[in-house]
C-alpha cells in the first residue's frame, strides 16, 4: 500500500469543512500511515481537540511556544518528521497569510520553515475563490511550489453553487496514495537524468571566446526539482555563478566538446533534459598566443559545432526514454520550435522566449511555451524560473509514467 507507513502532517483549518479532516484521518490511519495533527486556533472552533485526539490517541499541536514539548522546537521538529505537509481546509485567510509568507502561528511557520511538499485543500465561497486577490495569491503560491487538491464544483453549506468546495476525504486519499505511489515507483525504477545548463566557451586563444548568454538557471532548477522527485541527476553545466546544491552531482565543463564527452560517459540514461545554450560555432584551431589586432579576420576559421540534443534524438543505442530540447526564439515561437522538436525526435520542446529583456538570459524570470509530442502546447507568461521548472518536470514524470505503462 503506497500510504503505509508513510508520515502526514495534517493541519487543520478554520472553516466548515473541517470536520472532514476527521474523516481523512481515519482514513489514512487505516492505510497505517502515521499522522500528526497541528489544530489551528480557528480550526478549534469546528472541530474539537478531544475528538482529533480520540482518533489519534498521541498529542495533538497547538501552539508555537509549548512548554510541554521536552526542548524540541515543533515548527522545525514536526516539518522535519513529515513526509508531507496537508492543509485542509485552506481557507482564503490562510492562503493570503502564505502568499505574504506570514510565520504568525505554529501551522503558518511549520510550512514556512518546511523542507516537505506542502498540498493545500482550499475550501471557500465561490465569490471569495474567483476574486482577483485569492487568485492572485494562488499564483505566487503556485509559483512558491505549493500543490493544490481541488476545490471542487458543488453546493456549498452557504446555499450557493460553484468553485470552492473542499475535495471529499477519499479524493484527497485518492490524489495522496497516487503522488506516493508515482514517487516510490519513481525511486525504485532507480531512474537516471542528465541535465546540460550554460554556456559554453570556444575558445580563440587564452583570451577570447565565441559564447552564448546563459545564466544556467533554467537547467539548475530542472535538475533540482528532478533531483527533489527521487530521480538520479547529473547535472553538466557550462561555466556560470550558481552555487550548487549538495543534493544535485555537478560536473563542470568549458566547451561545446567538454561537455558532449560528459553527455557520452553519462549515458545510458531515461531522461535528457538539455538546456545548455552550446555555441553555435567554434574556431577550427584554437591558437596557444594570444590573437594580435594586426591579425586579418578571415584567417580565424569557425565551423559549426558539436549539437548534443541531435546526437540524443538520433542515437539508436543511447536515445533516452524522455527527451527534453529547448528552442530560444525571438519570433515564430512556436513554428520554430515544433521543427526543431521533429529534427531533433524529441518528446517535450520548450519554446524558451527571448525577445524582451525583463525575462529569459540571465534573468530570474522566464516565458515558454511547452510542446509536447502529442501535440498539447502548454503557455507560461513570465514566471519565475522555479515555478517552470517544476512544470517541466512534472510534464516529464507524466510522460515516462505513461510511456511506462503503454509498453508493459
Amino acid at each position: 500500500m503506497s500510504l503505509q507507513n508513510k508520515k502526514i502532517l495534517v493541519i487543520i483549518g478554520g472553516g466548515i469543512s473541517a470536520y472532514k479532516s476527521l474523516d481523512l484521518i481515519r482514513l489514512l490511519l487505516r492505510r497505517k500511515s502515521s499522522v500528526k495533527v497541528v489544530l489551528t486556533k480557528s480550526g478549534s472552533k469546528f472541530v474539537t481537540k478531544l475528538s482529533v485526539s480520540s482518533l489519534l490517541k498521541n498529542k495533538i499541536f497547538e501552539e508555537t511556544f509549548d512548554n510541554k514539548s521536552g526542548g524540541k522546537i515543533d515548527h522545525i521538529s514536526l516539518s522535519r518528521w513529515a513526509d508531507l505537509v496537508l492543509v485542509l481546509p485552506t481557507t482564503a485567510n490562510f492562503i493570503s497569510k502564505l502568499s505574504r509568507g506570514s510565520a504568525e502561528d505554529l501551522a503558518s511557520t511549520i510550512i514556512l520553515a518546511s523542507n516537505k511538499e506542502t498540498f493545500l485543500a482550499p475550501a471557500m465561497n465561490v465569490r471569495m475563490w474567483l476574486h482577483k486577490a485569492t487568485q492572485k495569491n494562488l499564483k505566487s503560491l503556485i509559483e512558491y511550489g505549493y500543490k493544490f487538491i481541488g476545490p471542487e464544483d458543488g453546493a456549498m453549506a452557504c446555499g450557493e453553487f460553484g468553485t470552492g468546495k473542499m475535495s471529499s476525504p477519499r479524493q484527497i486519499l485518492s490524489f495522496l496514495e497516487k503522488y506516493f505511489k508515482n514517487k516510490d515507483y519513481l525511486k525504485k525504477r532507480k531512474i537516471k537524468a542528465v541535465v546540460t545548463t550554460g554556456p559554453t566557451r570556444e575558445y580563440l586563444d587564452p583570451v577570447r571566446y565565441i559564447s552564448n548568454e546563459s545564466s544556467g538557471k533554467q537547467g539548475y532548477e530542472i535538475a533540482m526539482e528532478l533531483s527533489r522527485l527521487g530521480i538520479k541527476t547529473t547535472l553538466i553545466s557550462g561555466p556560470t555563478n550558481i552555487t550548487y546544491s549538495k543534493n544535485v552531482k555537478v560536473k563542470k565543463v568549458k566547451t561545446g566538446n567538454q561537455m558532449f564527452e560528459v553527455v557520452k560517459k553519462s549515458l545510458p540514461v531515461d531522461i535528457a533534459v538539455c538546456t545548455a545554450a552550446v555555441s553555435d560555432f567554434k574556431p577550427l584551431v584554437t591558437k596557444v598566443n594570444k590573437i594580435k589586432k594586426e591579425i586579418k579576420l578571415n584567417e580565424i576559421k569557425i565551423e559549426k559545432n558539436i549539437d548534443i540534443l541531435n546526437f540524443l534524438g538520433k542515437s539508436n543505442r543511447h536515445k533516452p526514454r524522455i527527451l527534453v530540447g529547448f528552442s530560444a526564439e525571438t519570433q515564430d515561437l512556436i513554428k520554430n520550435a515544433k521543427k526543431k522538436m521533429e529534427e531533433k525526435f524529441c518528446d517535450i520542446m520548450v519554446a524558451n522566449d527571448i525577445s524582451k529583456s525583463d525575462y529569459g538570459f540571465n534573468k530570474e524570470f522566464n516565458k515558454v511555451m511547452i510542446i509536447e509530442k502529442n501535440g498539447k502546447i502548454e503557455k507560461i507568461n513570465k514566471s519565475s524560473k522555479k515555478f517552470i521548472a517544476s512544470v517541466i518536470a512534472e510534464k516529464i514524470i507524466k510522460t515516462f509514467l505513461f510511456n511506462e505503462k503503454t509498453i508493459n
